[in-house]
């Protein structure tokens, strides 16, 4: 059996790319991630598909793991031979009970390492635009728990004295003693009209932040959900938030399909600031493709015809399989897109054909008016693809064999990730008919609040059948869809919606 070890890894506040770089290694190379509340979903498309998934939150005021359930469980996956990620919002020493969890550890003789992340006493502010500490205003820090393990309803000795610094004052955990906590820091002699502020931030369903006073800040932020970060101190009045030119700015999108779809997607809509869900994953599954490769070396002439990348990287991963040479093929290729000639061209082959229309229908036209009448076509391609392309060209008289190269299953745990997140999206992404099914299959029904955004007549007409009205790319590509988004939500700003 081999040796298993447990990585407290600090997830950081936020969105997923603040991970640090070693934190995200090992997430990539993990046997197993036990994981908390608040932290991205999207942290954990980082581990193997393969990778077991296992939620153990632990907040206030929701049902949640036991300390002692959680250590036990890291125990006992490390004993079993797993490299485990314990993957923690913020920091895993930071209020975040890495402490108690490597104690733990140590007592069972399981190996060890801790990872550190950007704790939300520091990020929360930070992303509202107030620095913990600034010079001038405030050089020191005090990061206090807004409760005591002893006493929940209990709060720090040491706030009289912290009352009467002139650092910046930071309470995690706090918001349901928020009162408490201004009426003591007043009592103790902390001025009234101290700055201030309430944040909501991060992963918080319901981001908000509130600045005042002292004196009304619990008014002020009455109805504000947790988790939530209280800063009290004249930081608290300065503004430094950011501001570069983010469009997509806190915009909840969904995205939906495999992993070669909803890539350059994903990257491409984070980079505009929208908070990306990749909330129904497709797998593709490999299928035995009765074909001898052998068979495209000969003399006589042939297309190769892709629709998607992962049919791209399955006839590769066939060729190296049956030791097909490169230099050998006598194939003229076709693809339906642009993502598609990509895949094709890493490997050092350009396609003969890419229609400008990313359609069955163009891809069809252009087969037809470039292929012979005794040239054979193959189509690599999903055992679920749409029947037109080889209706249409056989119709027309050519030799088409289909190669069902993969099917796509959905993943289950990917439901399980974003089951919460969904009903409070913007925009749901749909790039085929196939994911608005999967979608379906694992959901029950679309999101009432989400506008669903789709790539081409087939995928639009799915989700009509489905009760929606979805907005519809003019362009059937990555660009087509963050332009679509865009417009639609420029348009909603303008509204005051």
């Amino acid at each position: 059996m081999k040796n298993g070890c447990v990585y407290l890894v600090g997830a950081g506040c936020g969105e997923a790319d603040l991970i640090t770089l070693r934190g995200m290694r090992l997430l990539q190379n993990c046997d197993a991630v036990v994981y908390d509340d608040l932290i991205d979903p999207a942290l954990l498309d980082l581990a193997p598909t393969a990778a077991e998934r296992i939620y153990m939150g632990k907040r206030c005021g929701k049902h949640s793991a036991a300390q002692a359930d959680i250590s036990s469980k890291l125990v006992a996956l490390a004993q079993a031979g797993s490299r485990v990620v314990r993957l923690k919002g913020g920091d895993p020493f930071v209020f975040g009970r890495g402490g108690e969890e490597i104690l733990a550890l140590q007592k069972a003789g399981v190996p060890y390492a801790e990872v550190p992340g950007i704790s939300a006493a520091i990020a929360i502010p930070a992303a509202a635009g107030i620095p913990v500490t600034h010079r001038n205003v405030s050089r020191s820090l005090h990061i206090i728990t807004g409760h005591i393990a002893d006493d929940p309803d209990a709060l720090p000795a040491q706030v009289a004295w912290l009352a009467r610094s002139k650092g910046t004052l930071v309470f995690l955990m706090g918001l349901r003693h928020l009162r408490q906590i201004c009426s003591q820091l007043m009592e103790a002699g902390c001025p009234p009209d101290t700055p201030a502020a309430v944040i909501s931030g991060g992963n918080a369903s319901h981001p908000a932040t509130i600045r005042s006073v002292l004196s009304n800040l619990a008014e002020c932020a009455a109805g504000l959900c947790p988790p939530a970060v209280i800063v009290v101190g004249q930081v608290a009045a300065l503004d430094l938030s950011s501001r570069i030119c983010r469009p997509l700015e806190g915009v909840r999108i969904g995205v939906t399909g495999t992993q070669a779809v909803v890539g350059k997607l994903s990257r491409s809509l984070a980079d505009l600031g929208a908070r990306v869900a990749w909330v129904e994953r497709a797998l593709p599954q490999e299928l035995p493709v009765e074909l001898d490769l052998l068979s495209l070396c000969t003399e006589l002439s042939h297309w190769v015809v892709f629709t998607s990348v992962n049919g791209v990287d399955l006839f590769f991963r066939s060729l190296a399989r049956q030791q097909v040479d490169l230099r050998r093929l006598r194939c003229r290729f076709a693809v339906i897109g642009e993502a598609t000639g990509e895949a094709l061209t890493r490997r050092g082959i350009y396609p003969e054909i890419c229609p400008a229309v990313h359609t069955s229908h163009a891809l069809a036209d252009a087969l037809l008016a470039a292929a012979d009448p005794d040239e054979e076509i193959f189509l690599f391609r999903s055992a679920h693809g749409s029947p037109e392309l080889p209706r249409k060209l056989t119709a027309a008289g050519l030799h088409v064999r289909e190669l069902s190269a993969y099917c796509l299953r959905s993943d289950p745990g990917a439901a399980e990730t974003w089951a919460e997140t969904v009903s409070h999206l913007d925009y749901l992404v749909f790039s085929s008919a196939g994911s608005v099914e999967r979608f379906l299959q694992q959901y029950g029904s679309l999101p009432g609040r989400a506008v669903c955004v789709c790539i081409g007549p087939v995928t639009a007409q799915a989700l009509r059948q489905a009760g929606c009205s979805p907005l519809v790319a003019a362009e059937i590509s990555t660009a087509g869809i963050i332009k679509t988004i865009l417009e639609a939500h420029a348009q909603t700003a303008e509204a005051g919606v």
